[in-house]
């Protein structure tokens, strides 16, 4: 198995913490091994198998466990002394109607520790977020970083640039790696990650039955990464290819395919007015992959592509981002910690003058002294603009936080 050093690290960092773990994010972009990695930490550290409960609820193991209290009496049972700290480890439990009232049970009951996977935000709906208020920490998983993508693919590091294109191309879901020698089994693989998303993550789970519509939605983000969108927008977009529906229809199909984690929305932030907007928001897709399956290859689209990369990387180290505005300006990202902000635009090249004086001047205009940067796939030839730091993407995408 491939470290997920990041994700792992987290997880060690909250063992016997008296917390659940929740680890989310879309699916197969590795929840299940990073549940595999823990498991086998826990045995090096001297846990014994027998107080490791391991389930994993889309395996046909576990397929007669379809209710709460049969979960509950497979657990119980095995708990060979109640005495010993156990380790519950429960992949997809949302499979399981009113799993939360076992796990709530045995967080008050038993000397256990508790890590969870789902590949749906409804895992900590607001019902569940009430039970558990306080007693658990969400781990959201993404796919494969650039950095991640070179070690599963063993790549040579002096064709980072040739690496990076199939990243770009194929994305960073785990089992790319698998299928790098066959490249043509790659897009059937995506297409049937998505679908699965699509019917099981959605559909399935809010009663969709407009798959057409759904997807339309779906398709118009990918094609639309990094614009400013808004209901309205593709509400008139699908109405003139002959699809009629309502903004409210729109909004609700947006924060189902959010809650799926296969698309995410940054809001836009005031900097002068240091208010949040709640209109006109970016959104970003999971993965470049199936991004690409969804739309095509469009070399038109690079630049926003960047974006989509560096946003997802921003997201992996820890910070909440946002779009910047700055009266009629825009800043790509504002990126914050609790005692950190950041600055940064994203383009394919500066090296046009009329070019690079559009992207200095958003950051320009900010009055404060936090960080800026320029990405760029640029090769170095600028390195500093009255303090306006420009770094290439891969080398950003490279370096150790």
């Amino acid at each position: 198995m491939k470290q997920r050093e990041l994700y792992l690290n987290k997880l060690i960092q909250f063992k016997d913490k008296p917390l659940i773990k929740v680890i989310t994010g879309i699916r197969r972009c590795g929840k299940s091994t990073l549940l595999s990695l823990f498991e086998k930490h826990l045995i090096n550290a001297g846990i014994s198998k027998n107080h490791i409960i391991r389930m994993n609820f889309e395996s046909f193991e576990f397929d007669e466990i379809t209710n709460y209290k049969a979960l509950h009496a497979y657990i119980q049972k095995r708990l060979t002394n109640s005495k010993d700290r156990h380790y519950i480890l429960l992949d997809e439990v949302q499979q399981v109607p009113s799993w939360e009232k076992v796990i709530n049970a045995f967080l008050v009951d038993a000397n256990v520790d508790l890590y969870i996977t789902g590949s749906n935000a409804y895992l900590l709906s607001s019902e569940l977020s009430t039970l558990l208020s306080g007693r658990y920490v969400e781990i959201k998983m993404l796919p494969l970083s650039f950095k991640e993508y070179l070690d599963f693919n063993a790549v040579d590091l002096n064709k980072l640039e040739d690496a990076f294109s199939d990243y770009l191309k194929y994305g960073g879901l785990p089992t790319i790696a698998d299928l790098m020698d066959r490249p043509e089994t790659i897009g059937p693989f995506l297409e049937g990650i998505y679908n699965t998303v699509l019917i099981k993550d959605v559909m399935e789970r809010n009663n969709i039955r407009d798959a057409a519509l759904l997807e339309s939605i779906l398709k118009f983000i990918a094609s639309n990464i990094g614009s400013v969108v808004s209901t309205k927008k593709i509400s008139d977009y699908l109405t003139s290819s002959g699809r009629k529906t309502t903004s409210e229809t729109i909004d609700n199909y947006l924060k189902m395919l959010e809650s799926a984690f296969i698309v995410y929305k940054a809001n836009r932030y005031d900097l002068k007015g240091k208010m949040f907007l709640k209109t006109l928001e970016k959104y970003y897709l999971v993965d470049q992959g199936i991004r690409n399956q969804l739309t095509g290859l469009r070399d038109t689209d690079y630049g926003h592509v960047l974006e989509n990369v560096v946003y997802l990387e921003l997201l992996r180290r820890g910070y909440e981002v946002t779009i910047g505005k700055i009266g009629a300006l825009e800043v790509d990202f504002v990126a914050t910690k609790p005692n950190e902000k950041a600055y940064f635009q994203v383009c394919a090249s500066i090296l046009d003058e009329k070019t690079r004086t559009r992207e200095l001047r958003p950051l320009e205009a900010i009055p404060d002294h936090y960080p800026k940067f320029i990405l760029t796939m640029d090769k170095n030839i600028y390195s500093d603009f009255s303090g306006i730091r420009v770094i290439n993407i891969i080398e950003f995408l490279m370096a150790t936080e």
